[in-house]
This record gives C-alpha cells, structure tokens and sequence, in this order.
C-alpha cells in the first residue's frame, strides 16, 4: 500500500466516526448522552446530594404551618345608634389589607346588635359598617395571632337627610319607641318605672300614648301586689275603721288603694296632660353639678314639658292631685273623708312627696335600674 492509498483510509475512518458522533447528538437527548458519558462516582454522587433535601423540605414546611405567627383570630364588636340603641341587620364587611388579603368576608349584626368574624389571618385589617339611610363608619387595626380582637362599640349616625325626615314625619313613631323603651323600666328589675325618660331629646307624647302609658301603669301585676301590701298593713293598724275587719275590711281597704292609685295615674298622668297638652313624665338630668341637679329635680315637682317643648307650671300634675283627693271622698268612710281644707293640705303635702321623689329619681334610682340604654348626657 502506497502513502496516497493510506492516507486516503485514514480520511475514510475520521469521516466515518464523525458522522456516528452527529448521529448520536441529534438522535439522543443531551442528558441522556451526558449520563452515558458521566462516570458512575458522578452520578451516584449528585444521587445523594439531593436526597437529604426532601426531609428537610418537609420539616421546614410542618415547622412554618405550626407556627405561632400563623395562628387565625377573631374580630368582634357591637353597632349602636347614637342614643346606645342596639341596630340588627347591619352589614358589616371584613378586609385585611395585607400583601396577600384574604377574601372579603361580610356579615350582619344579630338580634343584640353584635358582629363576629372567625378564623381570622393576623395582619392588618378594616371593617366597615354600613346600612341604608346611614352613614358608613370604617374601623383599621391590627390582628396578632390567636387573638380575639373586640372592636369598640361602633357608633352608626343617621344620614343628615334621613335624620330630618325621621324627626319630622315620624314623630309618633319615634315617640312609640322611647315609651317601649321606659316600659321595660324596673327598679332591681322588679319595680316599674314608667314615667320616666332618660332620653334627652324625647318625642312629646301623643294623646293615646298618653292613656296607654297610664293604663299599662295601672295594671302591671306589681302596682296589684304594692296595693295588697298597703291594704294589709292599714288592716293590721285599723287605718280607716269606718272599714271594719276580717275579709270585708280588707277588701274595702285594698279598693280604696287601688282607685287612689288609678284615678291619680289617669287623671295626672292621662287626662289633664291630654287637655293641657303636657307631658307627665320626669325628664332625667345627670349632668351639671350636684346643685345644679338638686334644683332640677326640686323645680320639676312644680314645673314640667309641654308637648311644644318648653317648660311651664304642672297644672296636670297639681290639679291631678287635687281632683284624686276630691273624688276620694266618694268611697272613704265617713269618719275618714278629707274636706276641703285637707284636700288641699294632703295636695301640698303631694308636692312636696313628688320633689322627694324626683330627687331619688336624679341621683339614685338610674343606678339600680338594670339594661338601660346608653342615651348619653341628657339636655332637659
């Protein structure tokens, strides 16, 4: 073989081994080549490097789920009326304004006026409250994990708008709610307490209302057993002997009572406050200084509101008091009756009970009155 023959060979070879290696990378996938390639060491090597990864993946994420900086909360809080008057059905909205929020959550105040949202992320939130003919009220905070967040009482303002057409078309109907209200009244929960307002801005009364609120008065299972009480304890002392004794004695006696106790309700409470257009209720004050408070009370003994709302001289109650202890004389012994002069006296003497009274109204009875209202300072 000549230099020329072996030199064309060689040239054969090398064509021939470099169309093999083309064949190979354009037929197989470059991992797979690189793998065919790789010595073994490598590849178990690499194998092992990885494996350790998977454990420590999965601990770091069982690690992060139970962390006490991803525990879920709860927000609360109560929507009022300006007057502390629970509102139900009031929409209130939930958004966390975080990097990555949650969803909006939305909800709507129960029966007591309460909100509530569970499982709550921590971060910073807003809550917004809102109801047609009001005007929305927004509240921002921050929620830490695992806590229970209780909002303040969230104050919900009628619309300027709504809030004139309510005052001046409803009237009757504002002032049927404030009486459902003071008919609730009960000292220690048991006495009632009728006739008085706590609100400061209370709506005159309308005739009706005026007799409703006296008969309920007359009626209330207390007002039967205080006059049985009475009854006895003027049966135990022969008060009024011209009654007499035994079954028939206290029966007269506990009749007597009572027609005191319910001519004085309709007459002053009803039908000379509906004549005279003024309201028989007792407004409470409890603001200003104790002297201030002191005379209040004393002046309202002979002074009150008319349905106009401005003050003046109590004719329903004084001339109430007066035509009671007349018409007494109707059914009291003879022994016993009041004549003039006495019904004056005992009239008087009404006066000065009623001061008594509103005194221990002003400063005591508010607190021994359970579930009132939060009305707010009172403007008389």
């Amino acid at each position: 073989m000549n230099l020329d023959s072996a030199v064309q060979a060689s040239a054969r070879l090398l064509l021939g081994l470099g169309k093999t290696v083309v064949f190979l990378l354009l037929v197989m996938p470059a991992e797979a080549l690189l793998g065919q390639l790789a010595p073994l060491s490598l590849r178990v090597a690499a194998a092992e490097a990885l494996l350790p990864d998977a454990p420590q993946a999965q601990a770091a994420t069982q690690q992060s789920a139970d962390s006490p900086a991803l525990l879920p909360g709860s927000i609360h809080g109560v929507v009022v009326s300006q007057d502390g008057t629970v509102y139900e059905g009031v929409r209130v909205t939930l958004a966390q304004t975080a990097i990555f929020p949650a969803p909006v959550q939305a909800v709507k105040s129960d029966s007591s006026g309460r909100f509530s949202f569970t499982g709550v992320p921590p971060g910073p939130f807003k809550i917004t409250i809102s109801s047609e003919g009001f005007t929305a009220q927004a509240v921002s905070g921050v929620l830490h994990p695992g806590e229970s967040y209780e909002a303040k009482a969230v104050v919900l303002p009628l619309n300027s708008a709504s809030s004139e057409v309510r005052v001046t078309a409803s009237q009757e109907d504002i002032a049927q709610a404030q009486i459902t209200v003071e008919e609730k009244q009960r000292v220690f929960g048991v006495l009632p307490n009728f006739y008085v307002s706590y609100a400061h801005d209370a709506a005159p009364l309308t005739k009706k209302q005026k007799f409703m609120l006296a008969w309920k008065s007359s009626i209330d299972p207390v007002t039967f057993g205080v006059t049985a009480l009475v009854a006895g304890v003027e049966q135990a002392d022969d008060a009024y002997s011209g009654y007499g004794q035994g079954t028939e004695g206290y029966a007269k006696r506990y009749g007597a009572n009572y027609a005191d106790d319910f001519i004085s309700t309709m007459v002053g409470g009803a039908i000379l406050p509906s004549l005279l257009k003024q309201d028989p209720r007792y407004f409470y004050k409890g603001t200003g200084t104790v002297r201030s408070r002191v005379l209040y009370a004393l002046a309202t003994a002979v002074i009150c509101k008319g349905d106009n709302g401005n003050w003046q001289p109590n004719y329903s109650g004084i001339l109430g008091s007066l035509a009671a202890g007349g018409m007494s004389n109707l059914y009291y012994p003879a022994a016993n009756r009041n004549g003039v002069t006495l019904t004056f006296q005992d009239t008087l003497i009404g006066i000065g009970s009623s001061a008594a009274q509103n005194l221990f109204q002003e400063f005591i009875v508010r607190k021994l009155t359970p579930r009132l209202p939060n009305y707010g300072s009172s403007k008389p």
